[in-house]
């Protein structure tokens, strides 16, 4: 008797579909509300963002990668930060050590700033920044840098991760409560919308939700509602949702199985323009949702590891299936470590070979009208509907965090899967079944120790050779403008231009906000 089938979000699936099953969007792509993709004729016009995430050990150790990856064909960087730079803390604070280089690259001023992207012209190039409860200092880091290149800041493109809902929900790297924290990225809108038209000052993550054991509907559902959340704190601030709206974008995962993920992006996509709809948004480009997509970091295998290279490119698959603006893929090796230069190239070839190789991206929304696939998205979006209005019955994202809701249900879902694994109910090649000795070690990428002595030689250097009197005068003034409730973007700007550390203009707003 054949078995019942379901995906992880527990949506049962059929033997075979039917049109009885599934009613097709009678939309075309580019037109509300986008289900099929937000450009009339998404790849032919312009191919998705071929990033790769990479950062490590120094500034210049990372720049030497970033210009490897530009040799190679990239087409927009993604930078990965070490967790002292995540949390507030340069590289020579107690707490720091052990750490320093470890999972990204370590700034700790506009100098590494400068070293990270020398020779790389910042109005040439776009790049996204996966940093959140310091975000607004590295966008003042980046702000700098443009401007001692000369650069004309209306032409700087690109995207500040700036999601700290996600933090409290599902990843940790918070400092600050959450109100205040709200408070930072709103003004980050502010200040981008103004100075910096082209910038996506956000990018609502779902990636990090799923990777902590979410269910593909729950990475929606709690998405969709953080983003919610930041549209009403800048509707509150008196932000016109027809300009900030435009510089929004989202950041999912890409996991196996691949009708799902496509039905996931698809409802996700007719769902933001319904939701950017009812708050108030009226220009088209305010209602697309836009996206970024990562493969699954938390799907790669350490046994059988070449294995992920086949799990790569369906998850990759799905992404361009789905309608993404810029993917990120995978090296084969993380389960082990930072993806050694071999493995970076392979998963950037991944990308080209599926671009300008196997034909998806010919044409738009290539699996739009097949039953199951239009059956699976109304599934997803009904689900996802219905966690949401869970969401708001707490009086939204904020509040649902506040009161652990939103942690308890990805524990749940993690905690079943897990299970779901040990007892071989769930497959995973080479690791439950389909097992096989291993033959020889994969290389392994690995950062030396040392580097938190160079960075903290750095600072040093860089604390005897500026002006001290200046330095604290723009600590204090970001202090005043912290506490009274004005725009601190310009402020910290001016005190990342006088070499203020990142520690310290964190610490700064430690003494207001406090930490969380």
């Amino acid at each position: 008797m054949a078995k019942n089938i379901h995906t992880d979000s527990g949506i049962e699936i059929l033997p075979v579909y039917n049109a009885k099953d599934a009613v097709s969007p009678t939309e075309n792509t580019g037109e509300f509300p986008y289900t099929r993709g937000i450009y009339p004729d998404m790849y032919r016009s312009k191919m998705w963002t071929m990033r790769q995430y990479a950062g490590y050990s120094t500034a210049a150790e990372s720049n030497r990668r970033y210009h490897y990856l530009l040799n190679q064909g990239v087409t927009g960087l993604s930078v990965a930060f070490d967790l002292p730079t995540q949390i507030g803390y340069d590289s020579d604070h107690p707490l720091a050590e052990g750490e320093v280089g470890k999972v990204g690259v370590a700034i700790d001023s506009l100098q590494d700033m400068e070293e990270l992207f020398a020779g790389i012209p910042l109005e040439k190039i776009s790049t996204s920044m996966t940093i959140n409860a310091t975000g607004f200092i590295l966008l003042a880091f980046y702000v700098a840098l443009a401007k001692k290149q000369g650069a004309d800041l209306k032409k700087i493109s690109g995207t500040l991760q700036n999601d700290i809902l996600k933090e409290y929900a599902a990843r940790g790297t918070y400092i600050y409560p959450p109100r205040p924290s709200m408070r930072i990225i709103t003004d980050i809108f502010e200040w981008c919308s103004q100075e910096l038209p082209k910038w996506n000052s956000i990018s609502i993550s779902g990636y990090h939700i799923r990777e902590a054991g979410s269910t593909a509907v729950q990475e929606i559902a709690f998405t969709l509602s953080n983003g919610k959340a930041y549209v009403k704190y800048a509707l509150e601030k008196g932000l016109d949702i027809n300009v900030f709206g435009r510089r929004l974008s989202f950041f999912f995962n890409a996991h196996n199985n691949l009708f799902e993920e496509v039905a996931k992006f698809r409802a996700a996509r007719r769902m933001w323009a319904q939701i950017m709809k009812e708050l108030g948004a009226t220009e088209p480009q305010a209602m697309m949702l836009r996206f970024h997509a990562q493969t699954g970091g938390s799907t790669l295998t350490a046994q059988q590891p070449l294995n992920n290279i086949c799990r790569v490119t369906i998850q990759a698959l799905s992404a361009v299936f789905g309608g993404t603006q810029s993917l990120h893929t995978n090296g084969y090796d993380e389960a082990l470590g930072l993806p050694t230069e071999e493995a970076a190239g392979i998963a950037l070839r991944t990308q080209q070979i599926i671009g300008f190789e196997s034909g998806v991206a010919d044409t738009a929304d290539p699996l739009g009208g097949s039953y199951f696939v239009e059956s699976l998205t109304a599934s997803m979006e009904k689900a996802a509907w219905e966690l949401i209005q869970k969401v708001d019955e707490f009086g939204g994202s904020v509040e649902a965090i506040e009161e652990g809701f939103m942690q308890s249900e990805i524990a749940k879902s993690a905690y079943l899967q897990q299970r779901q694994v040990e007892t071989g109910e769930k497959i995973i090649v080479g690791v439950n079944t389909f097992q096989s000795p291993e033959k020889g070690e994969t290389p392994v990428f690995r950062i030396d120790d040392s580097i938190r002595k160079i960075q903290s030689g750095k600072l040093a250097t860089l604390r005897r050779q500026r002006d001290h009197a200046k330095c604290d005068q723009l600590l204090q003034l970001l202090n005043d403008k912290a506490s009274s409730g004005e725009n601190i973007m310009p402020v910290v700007i001016e005190a990342a231009e006088a070499k203020c550390s990142l520690g310290e203009i964190a610490d700064t707003l430690r003494e207001v906000f406090g930490e969380y």
